[in-house]
């Protein structure tokens, strides 16, 4: 049964079909560019030209799945499961370093082999600590805003994190977890001068970063002046901004892109965005933005309605997880256009990469699960869910409660 406060619009649709539309789109138009971005490298390093977008259609498909799944779940289960939902993802951080079972690629261990798939583990990390942070603020709403201990308890989780992340290497996935931790907190309330200071102390971290570590010093004096250096430190991102030039507005055609033919480093993940800018020019390079911008502003809408309505849980939820695509988003494109320097961030629900595509696939289900309950007074599979997941669980009433649920949708 709809909630009172729903218009007769959105009474017909039990999950927003804006978020839908918009999320449905980039991922739609991420898999097509996968493909042309990948066909030359898959078919020159593999032997199979759709190698990558097979792989990426099979990611898609099981996140799809998973967050069917994730649709049914009510919000209340993530809030209890928040702090072993952030304790396991903290374990598996550590176990990423542990030798002989965290996964080396290009001088990073961020993987952790299972077979078909190398799973990501900051993906995950991201996921629970919004997850976390947001059941932390509910829990301890006074004390985040007047207390300094309930300011300083979820920065202190942040920078273990953080530390772990950096050990991997992986400072762009460090920089969006404190992004969204401090982003986060801002809307809870903290008090303007601890917010100054977090900004302070995380820009002085990033700093010394990147002057104490010689690759990361080397990316930013490329990134300033890439042509001093263009076949060596300047390579990727002259051959970056290569592609933006050549696809004008309105591009040189869907597969037509010349950067991609070995030009263009990581053309299907990092630098998927400006293959698209290349083969689809200007306007589609536009166009993307727009849909980005459209998702993470709707996200904002239905996280404020929310709050109006007294879900506050998954208000934050949908806060952080609107934080979290539209910076990933923005750092990702930035560095495409030669505005940043290179982090090693995908673009959400578009670059190549089965982690990143199956997080994001229950991140966009855990925003139609929480605008759902926030428009609805008995959300769908409520009563048989919340009986699934409760501490005593009574089959003989998870049973009766699955009657009624069959008996109010065939009425």
């Amino acid at each position: 049964m709809p909630a009172e406060n729903s218009t007769k619009q959105e009474k017909r649709w039990p999950f927003d079909p804006w978020v839908i539309a918009f999320a449905t789109s980039i991922m739609v138009l991420g898999i097509i560019m996968v493909g042309s971005a990948s066909i030359s490298i898959a078919d020159r390093n593999i032997g199979s030209p759709f190698y990558f977008l097979y792989r990426q259609l099979m990611a898609a498909g099981l996140g799809l799945f998973i967050g069917a799944i994730v649709l049914f779940i009510p919000m209340k289960f993530w809030e209890k499961s928040g702090p072993t939902l952030l304790g396991i993802g903290i374990f598996l951080l550590i176990m990423v370093l542990v030798p002989g079972v965290g996964r080396e690629i290009n001088g990073s261990a961020r993987w952790i082999p299972l077979g078909f798939f190398n799973l990501q583990v900051s993906e995950l990390i991201k996921l629970a600590m919004v997850i976390y942070l947001s059941g932390y603020m509910v829990r301890h709403s006074d004390a985040v805003k007047t207390k300094m201990m309930g300011f300083f308890n979820p920065m202190a989780i942040m920078a273990i994190i953080a530390v772990l992340l950096l050990m991997e290497p992986d400072l762009g996935a460090t920089v969006v977890i404190c992004v969204i931790s401090v982003g986060l907190l801002f809307l809870g309330g903290v008090r303007l001068w601890q917010f100054a200071v977090v900004i302070v102390a995380l820009s002085i971290a990033v700093y010394l970063l990147i002057i104490f570590e010689p690759y990361r010093l080397v990316r930013l004096q490329s990134f300033m002046d890439p042509w001093a250096d263009p076949f060596n430190t300047g390579f990727q991102l002259t051959q970056s901004l290569i592609a933006f030039g050549r696809g004008e507005f309105l591009g040189v055609g869907l597969g037509n892109s010349i950067q991609k033919l070995f030009y263009l480093p990581e053309a299907h993940t990092d630098f998927l965005f400006a293959v698209l800018a290349e083969e689809l020019g200007g306007l589609g390079a536009i166009s993307v933005i727009a849909l980005f911008s459209a998702l993470v502003s709707r996200i904002f809408y239905l996280a404020k309605r929310a709050d109006k309505v007294n879900k506050t849980f998954s208000a934050y939820v949908m806060f952080g997880l609107s934080i979290w695509i539209g910076f990933q988003a923005f750092v990702n494109i930035a560095v495409n256009m030669g505005i940043l320097p290179t982090k090693g961030l995908t673009l959400p629900l578009m670059s190549y990469g089965g982690s990143s595509m199956m997080v994001m696939c229950i991140v966009i289900a855990l925003i139609l699960r929480a605008d759902h309950e926030a428009r609805y007074k008995y959300p769908l599979a409520g009563a048989f869910f919340d009986e699934l997941f409760s501490e005593k669980m009574d089959f003989k009433k998870l049973l009766m409660s699955k009657q009624i649920l069959l008996k109010k949708s065939v009425s």
